[in-house]
């Protein structure tokens, strides 16, 4: 996978202002049906996984749980983060055709 391609992607998206971080922000935008999709980190607890898979499932929001905390928090401009939620359908779209094309 371009791991560089998609965490670029989602710095834009951050930059553009369609991208949020936090648990209880992510939650809320799930909730709202504004989250088009979901990312967590694989290192993630199993409580915060559970808690999101189950909350996207629910909502029918895709969700990826591939890079690390570290990695996402990079992408961001920011410390460490644990799950983050796009809320643009355009940016949506770029990050799952650049996985489409790795798998």
């Amino acid at each position: 996978m371009d791991n560089n391609k998609i965490l670029s992607y989602i710095g834009l998206a951050k930059r553009a202002g369609k991208c949020l971080s936090g648990e209880e922000k992510v939650l809320n935008k799930i909730r709202s049906n504004e989250a088009k999709l979901v990312i967590i980190a694989n290192d993630a607890s199993e409580n915060t996984s559970k808690k999101f898979k189950d909350k996207c499932s629910s909502y029918h929001v895709p969700l990826i749980q591939y890079y690390n905390r570290s990695q996402l928090g990079q992408s961001l401009g920011e410390a460490e983060r644990v799950v983050i939620a796009i809320t643009d359908d355009g940016f949506v779209k770029m990050i799952m055709n650049c996985m489409e094309k790795e798998m």
